[in-house]
């Protein structure tokens, strides 16, 4: 988690170096955001953008589909894990192929992607209020908890967290 906080570190500093300094402040296509790191990258330019993308799908592909199937899998209550065969757990493995071969269709659509990221960071903004409201009043709950019931400190910073996030959701729309 630390490198790849360090990485989303860098990842602003080169952006703010590249794009906000050479008057760059929308991006609305890859090729855009391809074109913004010509001033670092030069004639690779399109290269190294595109090693950047497809890594990225690499990584995050496979998380995405893993962690839909187990969300999945655990809501209808099917068998599920990665320590398990495909035919030990069939919906489990059946989910993973689905997203995952459902990004690659999206791939091939007109979608933007930048502008598909902007909307999906905008609705997870929006979700992650009564997400976090909901997990503060489970963590404070004797009856769901038992002997790990949160202390009344945590449970504060908690609802100082959702206060800020509402906070934040709302100054979205506001600004």
């Amino acid at each position: 988690m630390a490198f790849s906080h360090l990485i989303a570190l860098f990842i602003i500093i080169a952006t703010a170096a590249t794009l906000h300094a050479n008057g760059t402040t929308q991006i609305e296509t890859s090729a855009q955001a391809a074109e913004a790191l010509r001033p670092i990258a030069g004639e690779v330019t399109f290269a190294v953008f595109a090693a950047g993308i497809i890594g990225t799908g690499m990584l995050a592909v496979p998380v995405l589909a893993g962690s839909a199937a187990y969300a999945v899998a655990e809501m209808f209550r099917w068998p599920e894990g990665l320590d398990r065969r495909p035919r030990e757990a069939k919906a489990f493995y059946t989910t993973i192929a689905v997203a995952t071969l459902g990004s690659v269709v999206v791939s091939f659509t007109a979608v933007d992607p930048i502008r598909a990221l902007y909307w999906t960071a905008v609705i997870n903004g929006i979700l992650a209020v009564p997400l976090m409201a909901i997990m503060v009043m489970m963590a404070s709950s004797q009856r769901i908890m038992g002997r790990l019931t949160a202390p009344r400190w945590m449970v504060i910073v908690g609802w100082l967290a959702v206060l800020i996030m509402a906070l934040a959701t709302i100054g979205f729309f506001v600004l």
